[in-house]
């Protein structure tokens, strides 16, 4: 008689800051590879991890949701137990359970929501050079928000989208897009959407942060928005200060 085959969904937080992004590569340590592996010591199968989203080399994560299919009858807990006890200090999984097994971790979500960290101050914090964005000039935080305001709604997003993408489709639709802050010279850009498309959530704050720095103006981010052309948009913003905080079932 065939065993039954399981489907367990994991939800995580890791630090970035050491792993060449999410997905496994032949000559760079992942995360995906570091989970895989330890999952196969435990239930001597190879099993392949399914994620929301696959995360750059530095992003980090805060709620990052995979999923894999299994015919091992650990139970989801002792998994999760497991796996915390052999991984390494900058990856905790922070939930295990059974679900469907149709649910898929990128395709059943509704939304993912990316937080990017600015820290606006002439001064960095040494201790946090790994999470935040310096930017030592002054912002000009109303016309950054101004600029995000036009995101909201479903719209071609080529503008900010990186060469090679596999995405065929640029349109996405984006739930919130907001800035929050300062504190304490910190800014959090928050934007949810529905999906997103290489470096989209990247591009979009390099771009911002042109504005706040005056080098456009918030009608001219409209133009570059409305253009589809990604070479008239800003910079990619750095890796590091970019989090998956949320995927939404």
């Amino acid at each position: 008689m065939a065993e039954t085959l399981h489907n367990i969904k994991l939800t995580m937080a890791y630090d970035g800051s050491h792993y060449h992004g999410w997905q496994r590569q032949s000559n760079q340590m992942t995360v995906q590879e570091v989970i895989e592996d330890n999952i196969q010591k435990m239930s001597g199968e190879t099993v392949k991890l399914i994620a929301s989203g696959r995360t750059d080399a530095g992003v980090h994560a805060i709620n990052q949701v995979c999923n894999f299919q299994t015919r091992s009858d650990l139970d989801p807990e002792v998994i999760r137990k497991g796996l915390n006890s052999l991984l390494s200090d900058d990856i905790l999984i922070t939930g295990a359970e059974y679900v469907p097994i149709e649910f898929h971790a990128r395709y059943s979500a509704k939304s993912k929501t990316y937080e990017y960290r600015v820290l606006n101050r002439k001064e960095p914090d040494i201790f946090r050079r790994n999470y935040l964005w310096h930017v030592p000039m002054p912002l000009d935080v109303e016309e950054m928000t101004r600029c995000l305001s036009v995101l909201r709604g479903r719209y071609d997003f080529s503008s900010f989208k990186s060469s090679g993408s596999g995405n065929i489709d640029p349109v996405r639709e984006v739930l919130k897009a907001e800035l929050y802050g300062p504190k304490n010279g910190r800014l959090r850009i928050v934007l949810e959407a529905e999906g997103f498309l290489r470096h989209m959530v990247r591009n979009i704050v390099g771009t911002v942060v042109d504005a706040g720095l005056g080098k456009l103006s918030a009608m001219r981010f409209k133009v570059i928005f409305e253009s589809k052309d990604r070479r008239l948009a800003g910079l990619k913003a750095p890796a590091h200060g970019l989090f998956l905080i949320n995927v939404r079932y």
